[in-house]
């Protein structure tokens, strides 16, 4: 990885960890508004799957190092999947296969709650979770569909924006 993309990757892993403090300053709850997400999913679109898969994982295991916040368990083993399929899924479609933004980031999305899904089915009894995945997975989406509106209005508008930034030669 670029030094520059390297750079770019350190700066998008601390607004992960970073926004959700914010978030929790003005009484705004992680859970409902995911903002630990939206630097995941533009990391990936801006930079590529490597880079996004590389946020994702990061992005949540530094914040309960250093917050607590996700807890270890239950939260943190779904998160690091759920995120890192977000950025690698959003990266690979968006910034190497060009494909719509939307489709993208929806399909980011779908990928990384089946990957917390699949985590949550082998791991259930270790992390103390006894849900069907399936129900975890709604119950998850349910909470958070304000984030989810958040991010399929603002991270295309973002993306967008900050293209022309991240794609120009100095970055590349």
């Amino acid at each position: 990885m670029r030094t520059n993309k390297l750079i770019l990757t350190s700066l998008f892993i601390a607004c992960g960890l970073l926004l959700p403090l914010a978030f929790h300053t003005f009484g705004m709850g992680g859970r409902t508004f995911l903002p630990m997400h939206i630097p995941v999913f533009m990391g990936g679109m801006l930079l590529g799957s490597f880079p996004g898969f590389i946020i994702g994982a990061l992005t949540p295991l530094l914040s309960c190092l250093l917050t607590g916040m996700p807890p270890l368990i239950p939260s943190l083993p779904m998160m690091i999947v759920e995120l890192a399929l977000f950025g690698l899924v959003a990266g690979f479609m968006y910034h190497e296969k060009h494909q719509n933004i939307y489709l993208s980031l929806v399909s980011a999305m779908i990928a990384g709650r089946l990957g917390a899904a699949f985590v949550l089915m082998l791991f259930s009894d270790m992390l103390g979770i006894h849900l069907h995945p399936l129900t975890y997975v709604a119950a998850t989406f349910m909470t958070g569909i304000a984030g989810v509106i958040f991010q399929l209005v603002f991270i295309p508008i973002l993306v967008k924006r900050l293209e022309k930034i991240v794609s120009s030669e100095v970055i590349k």
